[in-house]
This record gives structure tokens, sequence and C-alpha cells, in this order.
């Protein structure tokens, strides 16, 4: 995690500064190495296969608040191809007490974990990945903001991630994926159009 003089977390700006959230340490931006569509920011660890996605996605007004967040996690499955049955699984989804978020502009917040079997720039081998997301709803902006920690669990020998697989120095925890959900903050409404 950044940390400021004393050792308190520091916070990062997001979407130049419109949002900012605390993150973990050892990140990598990767808009620094690949384009980034402008709805994402997205973060990779250095030494391990993780990543964090910070994505701002169309407010779903059709899905009630307890299965908007289900609705996103199986998009998410679709876009990684992991969408047949038995590729993916969520394994729980419980709210998020508002009184817990600085984001205090959402109606209401989600936490799902689950799990996807994915390849990597559309390889065979398909590696599973632990996914914990958090849905934060702000239908007043059209928007929904998802925060997702991609967490490989096992690393097909075949994938081209299996090379860093063994690796793991101080790998993210979901305690870091929390600070993040729990820190981000909205600086800039202009943000949402």
């Amino acid at each position: 995690m950044q940390r400021a003089a004393g050792g308190a977390p520091q916070s990062h700006p997001l979407f130049g500064g419109a949002l900012s959230g605390v993150l973990p340490h050892s990140i990598v931006d990767t808009s620094e190495l690949r384009e980034i569509p402008d709805n994402q920011e997205v973060f990779a660890h250095k030494h391990t296969d993780q990543s964090l996605i910070v994505e701002l996605v169309e407010y779903q007004a059709q899905v009630s608040d307890q299965d908007a967040a289900r609705y996103h996690f199986e998009d998410i499955a679709g876009s990684n191809k992991a969408s047949e049955p038995g590729a993916f699984q969520v394994t729980g989804v419980v709210p998020l007490p508002k009184s817990d978020l600085s984001l205090s502009d959402c109606s209401s917040a989600w936490m799902l974990t689950g799990t996807q079997c994915v390849s990597k720039f559309n390889e065979e081998a398909r590696n599973t990945v632990t996914l914990h997301l958090s849905l934060l709803r702000l239908p007043q902006f059209s928007t929904d903001v998802l925060i997702s920690f991609n967490d490989p669990q096992s690393i097909s020998p075949a994938s081209s991630s299996a090379a860093s697989a063994g690796t793991h120095r101080e790998p993210w925890t979901v305690q870091d994926f929390q600070a993040l959900v729990k820190s981000l903050t909205l600086h800039d409404p202009g943000l949402f159009g």
C-alpha cells in the first residue's frame, strides 16, 4: 500500500483526479503498457498475475440492487469468454454498509466473490481466477461503479502467465481490495457527464 510520511495509506488519483482511492503496493498502471478504455483504470501487480480494475459502466435500472453484482459478474464472464456452463460460479454476494464507504453518493453497495476459468490473450490454456467484485450503484449519475480484483488460483502450464506463476512475492490480499473499495472518493461529478 502506498504510504505517506507517518505510515498512513495514501490516496491515488483515478480518472484524472475525478475519483481517488487507496491502491495496494507493487502496482503497475496498465495504461502505461497498453491502451485502456476511457471508462476503466487498470492496475497489475508487479510480481504476480493479479489485477485491479475500477470501471464505470451504465447503470442497469432493470436489475434490482441485490441482483446487480451477479449481473455484472456474468457480463464479465461473457467478456472473458468464460460464459459456458461450469466456467464461472458465484460463491457469495453480500451488501456493504454505506457507513463503511467514502463514496456516500451510492444508493447501495455489494460485494461478490466468484470464480472464472479464463484464458489470457485468447490462448487455449485456461486459468482459474477468483474474482472479487464490488458494485457501487449511482443511479443519479446513470452509473454503476465496478471494482474488481482478479486473483489467479491455478495457472495452466500452457498459459503465458505460467512464467510468473512461481514468483508470488507479497501478493495482494482481499484486505487490500477492500481498502480501495472503502476509500473510493468522488471529487468531480462531471466525470459522469
